[in-house]
């Protein structure tokens, strides 16, 4: 049983300890004391740091200035690309294809084997009509012996005039034979050669004209090869547009299966037989075919410079963001970006003529407008 003295200082007769109760409270309250020092020492530099404002970051841009400038004006149509070379491959040799190692679709260097003729026949005719020289040849030697020592006999008188002939004519006799028997030779020989049919340029295999184990006359097709290392475009250009081109002038051309760049185009050609039915008359572009995308068939799309010219709004190419089917620039407006939808009338060299809301002078983003925001603070750099 427990028991306290009202005072409190004993508890079952013995005294409370009080001093260590003392102590306890006494440390509690300094620790409480440090803490709200600390509070009140760092709070005011947070309300600081809460009145400053973060600065807004500018994008770096370059830009360049909306010119309007008299610019031909330009057409644009339809039309179809083609290899500049197209050959069927013939084989000079007949005989019975032994290799054929090309397919359709494979592309081929100057040179590579495109067939392989069977040449058993030829290089047993080759064999023979080596052995027909050399027996012409010993006989030549013998009539040659022949000839010197009836001419001998002839300078002395003692041989009569009749030997003297014979010996003569078998002498250019067998001169002929062995000159026939070499051009044979060398016949064969080329026959031989011709059994190997090579390309006779770098293109593509269009079509297989043969197979292996079939004949194949002299004169008969082996491949179709075209060259696309370059293509030619065909446009039927109406008559009101092709009085207005000019030969060896250039062209704008887009691929439309490509989603790539305009390509540069050159006019090669404006024919001069039309059709009369539609009034066009065919013109050929010429365009350089790097990596060999262009493909013989395909869809073109030509942009031709005409005679006559216009006032036009230019900015540069790199200016122009694609966005899906829509196009815009970027203005710099008060030290802020501001896009502005245009639309594209015409190329010509490095500048895009458009059509919107610019006026001369307007500054444009021309380097850093891929990513730029409406209304994003930028920083125009030289």
């Amino acid at each position: 049983m427990i028991t306290a003295d009202p005072s409190g200082r004993f508890i079952n007769g013995r005294r409370r300890p009080l001093g260590r109760l003392t102590a306890a409270v006494s440390g509690c309250h300094a620790a409480v004391a440090a803490l709200l020092f600390l509070v009140f020492a760092v709070c005011p530099a947070y309300g600081a740091d809460a009145d400053k404002q973060p600065q807004e970051r500018k994008s770096p841009v370059r830009v360049a200035a909306v010119e309007i400038k008299p610019v031909a004006q330009q057409v644009s149509l339809v039309g179809t690309t083609e290899a500049v070379a197209e050959s069927t491959v013939a084989s000079e040799a007949a005989g019975v294809v032994e290799y054929y190692p090309v397919r359709e679709g494979d592309y081929v260097e100057k040179g590579a084997l495109l067939v392989r003729l069977r040449t058993t026949y030829l290089k047993l005719r080759l064999k023979g009509a080596r052995v027909e020289r050399e027996r012409t040849l010993a006989n030549l030697k013998n009539v040659e012996k022949e000839l010197k020592r009836v001419s001998k006999l002839r300078e002395a008188n003692s041989v009569a005039e009749k030997a003297y002939d014979d010996a003569l004519y078998n002498h250019q006799a067998l001169t002929q034979e062995l000159l026939r028997n070499e051009v044979e030779i060398e016949q064969l020989q080329y026959d031989l050669d011709q059994a190997r049919v090579t390309a006779p340029f770098s293109g593509f295999v269009a079509v297989e004209h043969t197979q292996v184990g079939e004949w194949v006359p002299a004169g008969g097709a082996v491949v179709t090869l075209i060259d696309l290392s370059s293509v030619r475009i065909t446009v039927d250009v109406p008559e009101r547009y092709s009085v207005k081109l000019t030969p060896a002038g250039q062209a704008g051309v887009r691929i439309a299966a490509l989603e790539e760049e305009r390509l540069a185009g050159e006019i090669t050609g404006i024919l001069p037989q039309g059709n009369p039915a539609a009034r066009t008359f065919p013109v050929r572009v010429h365009v350089a075919n790097h990596g060999l995308k262009i493909k013989s068939g395909m869809e073109a799309v030509v942009t031709f410079n005409l005679a006559n010219h216009k006032e036009a709004l230019l900015v540069p190419k790199d200016a122009i963001v694609t966005s899906g089917a829509n196009r815009h620039v970027v203005t710099v407006v008060d030290g802020r970006a501001m896009p502005v939808g245009v639309k594209v009338a015409g190329y010509y060299g490095s500048n895009v003529a458009v059509e919107g809301s610019l006026k001369p002078g307007d500054q444009v983003v021309i380097r850093g407008n891929e990513r730029l925001r409406p209304g994003q603070a930028v920083e125009i750099q030289q």
